[in-house]
């Protein structure tokens, strides 16, 4: 016969040291109730302030007769498409517009990304002074350089070149993409870029093939807040670049004004629609690796 606790006499266990569990709640407070409340109302608010100006574009695009105020257009047309559809309103602002920033976003991505690597892992005395002068540069406006700069560029024969242009729009935005591109760059494990050189890397190879992959989400990011900032810049090109062939879009946009004041609104609004593609796209195609985190960080050697 087999002995039980009971038979036996044999202490019971112990009970468990654990706090028993809370009860859950069921409902929110009334506290809750209301910031959840003010905050739904605030987010509707602040969403409707941003649909407002799309909706105009959209509606006055398709508006012969549009104007400031927003209005449900009585007879859609694509006249205003067709008004802008040709070389020199719309097709080579837009071209131009591409090769400037993409050529300046290249430059900087490129010197940033060779200017962050050694402030993100090596330790000189300059070090601080030098990213708190970057982080100067970053608040400083440009049109408060822009008179030098001008004739400087007046005597080095780069006034109204493409490739001047490109040069100093990549030059003002570094600051501001190498204060990104090393705050992104010290969140990759130092650990696996030692690993790689234990294997016989070097330097350019490691960053080239351990950092700027763990990296792409940052440097995607570096790169649309960089090409956004370029594609919209007006003042850098109105300066620099005298040629009607080669004003981008940002410029030709004060084309839709006429001599006495006013404002082909239709006009404008379809333009804004082709304008804003190439953003809306460069978004789509870098945006993939935006929600892509470290997931290589796991490769860490014990």
């Amino acid at each position: 016969m087999t002995a039980t606790p009971e038979t036996t006499g044999t202490a019971p266990a112990p009970a468990s040291d654990d706090p028993p569990p809370r009860p859950r709640r069921t409902g929110l407070g009334p506290r809750e109730r209301s910031s959840t409340i003010a905050s739904t109302v605030a987010m509707v608010v602040i969403g409707a302030s941003f649909m407002v100006p799309l909706l105009w574009v959209v509606l006055a695009s398709f508006n012969t007769e549009a104007t400031l105020s927003i209005s449900w257009p009585e007879n859609w047309s694509l006249g205003n498409y067709a008004a802008i559809w040709n070389m020199e309103t719309t097709f080579r602002p837009l071209l131009n517009s591409v090769i400037l920033c993409g050529g300046a976003a290249a430059v900087t991505m490129v010197t940033a990304v060779l200017c962050a690597y050694p402030m993100s892992r090596y330790r000189f005395r300059a070090k601080r002074p030098l990213l708190l002068g970057i982080i100067f540069s970053t608040g400083l406006p440009i049109t408060a350089i822009m008179i030098p700069v001008y004739a400087l560029f007046v005597q080095v024969n780069l006034i109204d070149s493409m490739f001047g242009a490109i040069l100093f729009l990549g030059a003002s935005s570094l600051p501001y993409a190498i204060f990104l591109t090393k705050g992104f760059m010290d969140g990759v494990p130092v650990e696996i870029e030692e690993s790689a050189w234990t294997e016989g890397a070097g330097v350019y190879r490691a960053l080239w093939s351990v950092v700027l992959p763990l990296m792409r989400p940052g440097l995607a990011v570096a790169a649309i807040f960089t090409f956004v900032m370029m594609w919209g810049n007006f003042f850098v090109p109105f300066m620099l670049l005298l040629s009607p062939d080669k004003l981008p879009a940002a410029v030709t946009l004060y084309t839709f004004s006429s001599q006495y004041g006013q404002v082909a609104y239709g006009q404008l609004a379809a333009f804004s629609i082709f304008y804003s593609l190439p953003v809306v796209v460069l978004y789509l195609f870098l945006g993939r690796s935006l929600g892509q985190g470290f997931a290589a960080a796991g490769g860490v050697k014990g």
